[in-house]
C-alpha cells in the first residue's frame, strides 16, 4: 500500500554538562579550576533521497533521536559532541508540527538538506567562572536541554499537471500512453491505489510532469473512500485535466461527473478549484451513435472558459492536441514550483529563558514560594553546599529582581523561602 503520511517523534541531543574539577599536581598546592566544557548535542537533519518515493519506512521506525553531548572532563578536557541523526525523505515531503498542523519545512525546490532541530549547547566547565574574588568556583554550567517534536510527514507529489476523474475513465491508460509510467491497468470499479507520475516529452516544447490522482469519488473531500489519502497530491499541480467517459460506457453522465469532481476539489481546498482546467473527453472510440456526446460537454463547459478535447487514450486519437493544449496553459503560468511556506519555527515556542518567574506568599505554610524555569535551571547547576556557590545564587536572585519582590511582599529576616523543594532562611 502506498504510504504518504507518517507521524514520528524526533529529538536532538542534550548538551553535555560542564565539569567541576581542580588541578591536583605535585608541587602545585593551589591548583586552579580545570573543569572542561560539555560536548554539544547532536542535530536532527532531514535530507531528500531521490531513491525514495513513499514514506513506508516510517511505519516501522517512529522515534529518531540524536546523540547527547558528553560531560566535560578534568584538565580542561571538553566532552565529545553527540552524533547527528540524518532522516531521509522523498522529494515533496512536507514536515509539519503534529499538534498544530503548521508547516515547518517543505522538502522541495532548493530544500535538499534542512537542519530541523539543533542540539543543546554544552555547558561551561568551572574554569570559566574563576575571578579574582572567586578563585575556586565549585559550580559549572549544565548543558542545554534537548529539543523534541512530534512531526507529521505528508508526501505531496511534485507534478505540473494533475489527472482527475472518476475510477475507470482512463486516467491510467492515458498516463501509460504519453509517459514512461507503467501503472497497473484493468477494469477496476474502485480505484488505482497509487498516485502515478510520468514525464511528457513534446517536440518543440518543454514538456511537463503529469500525475494520475486517484481516489476521487463523491464524498472524497469528507474522507469517503480514499479521498483524503490522495487529494493532497493535487495541491502542487498547476493545471487540472478532467478525464471523463464521454461514451458513458458504464452509464455515467460525463457532465455531472465533471461537476461532481469540481465540488470535491472546492470542498477540499477552494483555491484548487480556481486553477486552469482542461477536459479530456475520453473513449470516443466507443461512440457509435450519430449524436456526438462530446458536443454536449463542449456546450456546457467551453462558455465557462474550460476547453474540451475529445480523445481516445487507447488509440491515441486527439491525445497530441490535448498535450500541446496543456503545455500552452503551463507556458502562461509561473515556472516556479509550488512550495508551502513555513508556518512554525522549532524552538521559537519552546524557549523558557524569557518566561516570567513567580513570587508568592503561602499563608498556609507561612513561607514564600519562588518558582519559574530560570530558577529551576539555576538550581540544577549551582552547588549550594559551597559558600561561594550559595553567594553566586544569591547574586542571581538579586539581579533578577526576586529579592526585591520578596521584600515587596513583606518578607522579614528568618522567614522561609521555598524553591522547588529546597527551603532557605531569608537574611539580608
Amino acid at each position: 500500500m502506498f504510504a504518504d503520511r507518517a507521524k514520528i517523534y524526533v529529538r536532538s541531543g542534550k548538551g553535555g554538562d560542564g565539569h567541576v574539577s581542580f588541578r591536583r599536581e605535585k608541587y602545585v598546592p593551589n591548583g586552579g579550576p580545570d573543569g572542561g566544557d560539555g560536548g554539544s548535542g547532536g542535530n536532527v537533519y532531514f535530507v531528500v533521497d531521490e531513491g525514495l518515493n513513499t514514506l513506508t519506512d516510517f511505519r516501522h521506525i517512529r522515534k529518531y533521536c540524536a546523540g547527547n553531548g558528553a560531560e566535560g572532563g578534568k584538565r580542561n578536557c571538553a566532552g565529545k559532541n553527540g552524533e547527528d541523526i540524518v532522516i531521509k525523505v522523498p522529494a515533496g515531503t512536507i514536515i509539519k508540527e503534529a499538534e498544530s498542523g503548521k508547516v515547518i519545512v517543505d522538502m522541495s525546490g532548493d530544500n535538499r538538506k534542512v537542519l530541523l532541530l539543533k542540539g543543546g549547547r554544552g555547558g561551561s566547565g568551572n574554569q570559566h567562572y574563576a575571578t579574582s574574588k572567586m578563585q575556586a568556583p565549585k559550580y559549572a554550567q549544565p548543558g542545554q536541554p534537548a529539543m523534541e517534536l512530534d512531526l507529521l510527514l505528508e508526501l505531496k507529489v511534485i507534478a505540473d499537471v494533475g489527472l482527475v476523474g472518476f475510477p475507470n475513465v482512463g486516467k491510467s491508460t492515458l498516463l501509460s500512453k504519453v509517459t514512461n509510467a507503467r501503472p497497473k491497468i484493468a477494469n477496476y470499479h474502485f480505484t488505482t491505489l497509487n498516485p502515478n507520475l510520468g514525464v511528457v516529452d513534446l517536440e518543440d516544447a518543454k514538456g511537463f510532469v503529469i500525475a494520475d490522482i486517484p481516489g476521487l469519488i463523491e464524498g472524497a473531500s469528507e474522507g469517503i473512500g480514499l479521498g483524503h489519502e490522495f487529494l493532497r497530491h493535487i495541491e502542487r499541480t498547476k493545471v487540472i485535466v478532467h478525464i471523463v467517459d464521454a461514451a458513458s460506457t458504464e452509464g455515467r453522465d460525463p457532465v455531472e461527473d465533471i461537476y461532481a469532481i469540481n465540488r470535491e476539489l472546492e470542498a477540499y481546498n477552494p483555491e484548487i478549484a480556481t486553477r486552469p482546467q482542461i477536459i479530456a473527453a475520453n473513449k470516443i472510440d466507443m461512440i457509435w451513435e450519430d449524436d456526438d456526446p462530446t458536443a454536449r460537454i463542449r456546450a456546457e463547459f467551453e462558455p465557462k472558459g474550460i476547453p474540451v478535447y475529445p480523445i481516445s487514450a487507447i488509440s491515441g486519437k486527439g491525445v497530441r492536441e490535448l498535450l500541446y493544449a496543456v503545455q500552452n496553459k503551463l507556458d502562461g503560468l509561473s515556472s516556479e514550483p509550488v512550495i508551502f511556506e513555513q508556518e512554525y519555527v522549532p524552538g521559537e515556542y519552546q524557549t523558557v529563558t524569557n518566561e516570567p518567574f513567580t513570587v508568592a506568599y503561602d499563608a498556609e505554610n507561612d513561607e514564600y514560594v519562588v518558582e519559574g524555569p530560570r530558577i529551576e535551571k539555576m538550581l540544577s547547576y549551582t552547588n549550594l553546599e559551597s559558600e561561594k556557590g550559595f553567594l553566586f545564587f544569591q547574586n542571581f536572585l538579586k539581579e533578577q529582581g526576586i529579592l526585591k519582590e520578596l521584600e515587596g511582599l513583606g518578607i522579614q529576616e528568618g522567614d522561609t523561602v521555598r524553591m522547588y523543594g529546597l527551603s532557605f532562611d531569608y537574611y539580608k
